[in-house]
């Protein structure tokens, strides 16, 4: 019997992915079954893309578990304002260099490190141990939380005649960043669904990143608060948010002001920490370490250690969207405004209630040309995990901020 895994870890990687991924096709009545060895791959698609034939480098010297007086902590630094802020609450140097940083967080205790880099900032946490009550109170709530808002709205029907395009007609605008959000709205897309990615145009983008997750988007630089933002929402039927809640409440983008401004609007909202915590940012790595799955997969019980994919990310895109397609068909037969949220803190919870195993299994290697795609982006050849919806091929991404705040193809909801 064959107990190797493509995802190998102690945790139930591959079942929460599985489950996922499955949930996806149960929001729009496919009985088809994904390919694990596809799903695998498309969990790991950092390590399987490839620009011009280059692998990019994902990960910066400032994102990394670092050894404490007392202990460990974890730093994500991907971001240049982030980094710049790390360097400024530790008082070093711009340019430092991982040694450096070894030296200075090995002088100080975790929390001492840790409050510096946030106050500046930055982004860090300690290391944590598993927390059963804190995981079985959040087991307790939806995995995905859907309800009603108070704007009411008739029924919208969004029915497609095309298969293969169950989503067609629908209009996303996708105000996420990173992975899990564009998990979610490259899946809306793959579905049919026109998918507007709005970003600010302070804020920048690692080209490789944008190509890992926006297959079949446009792509558009725009001040959430201009008047060109408001058009675009008026005609909306979707609007995924991947930013914290209290920066969305400063930009007039809280869920509460976009359902008044346009009832019968679907609001799907993706935290790291959950609302309840709406000034915190964070990433998969960073939960990963603090809720404990770190040191639940530590190579040798002392140091920490990671799944083995960012699988918080994935899962939490994968199951939003999932609850946008359901979501979609309540409000065909109900009408309404409505709300969804997930965070990444809830479905580590998730994770952590699975059966686990005392060994990760051993690791199974996949062809990766037999689970991939290849587009011609701007002149560029671009390599990127196929996606796991069987039946289904992606578009190719765009070029990131390349594109015209407008609405192109026909609004087929009919109210």
């Amino acid at each position: 019997m064959d107990t190797s895994s493509p995802l190998p870890s102690r945790l139930a990687t591959g079942d929460l992915a599985s489950a996922s991924v499955k949930a996806v096709l149960r929001s729009i009545d496919d009985s088809r079954q994904p390919d694990p060895d596809r799903i695998a791959m498309a969990y790991r698609s950092d390590r399987l893309l490839r620009i011009d034939g280059e692998s990019p480098s994902v990960w910066s010297p400032y994102s990394a578990f670092w050894r404490a007086a007392d202990g460990w902590l974890r730093t994500h630094g991907n971001y240049p304002h982030h980094a710049s802020a790390l360097c400024r609450g530790l008082e070093v140097p711009a340019d430092a260099t991982a040694d450096d940083l070894r030296s200075v967080f090995a002088a100080a205790s975790v929390r001492e490190s840790v409050d510096r880099i946030t106050d500046a900032g930055g982004l860090a946490v300690e290391v944590g141990r598993e927390k059963p009550d804190h995981d079985a109170a959040l087991r307790a709530r939806p995995l995905v939380e859907i309800r009603r808002m108070g704007a009411d709205a008739p029924p919208r029907s969004h029915a497609s005649s095309v298969p293969a395009a169950p989503l067609r007609g629908i209009r996303v605008l996708d105000l996420t960043r990173v992975i899990a959000g564009p998990v979610c709205t490259r899946t809306l897309a793959l579905l049919g669904a026109e998918v507007l990615r709005i970003d600010a145009p302070h804020l920048a983008e690692p080209e490789w990143q944008h190509f890992d997750t926006g297959h079949g988007k446009r792509s558009v630089l725009l001040d959430a608060r201009s008047e060109q933002m408001n058009a675009l929402l008026k005609d909306a039927d979707v609007v995924v948010l991947g930013y914290r809640p209290a920066a969305l409440g400063r930009l007039g983008l809280s869920p509460d002001v976009l359902a008044d401004r346009r009832p019968g609007l679907i609001i799907a909202q993706l935290s790291a920490w959950g609302l309840e915590h709406p000034d915190r940012a964070g990433f998969d790595s960073l939960v990963q370490a603090e809720s404990g799955i770190a040191m639940i997969e530590s190579p040798d019980g002392e140091r920490p250690g990671s799944l083995p994919a960012q699988a918080l990310d994935h899962s939490a895109g994968y199951l939003l969207a999932a609850a946008v397609c359901e979501t979609l068909a309540r409000r065909s037969r109900e009408g309404g405004t409505w709300h969804i949220s997930t965070s990444l803190r809830r479905v580590a919870a998730e994770l952590l209630g699975m059966p686990r195993r005392d060994e990760p299994h051993p690791e199974r290697e996949i062809d990766p040309e037999l689970h991939s795609q290849t587009f011609s982006v701007a002149g560029r050849t671009v390599v990127t995990a196929a996606p796991v919806l069987p039946g289904f091929s992606f578009a190719a991404p765009r070029v990131w901020g390349g594109d015209r705040p407008l609405w192109r193809s026909p609004h087929t909801v009919r109210v």
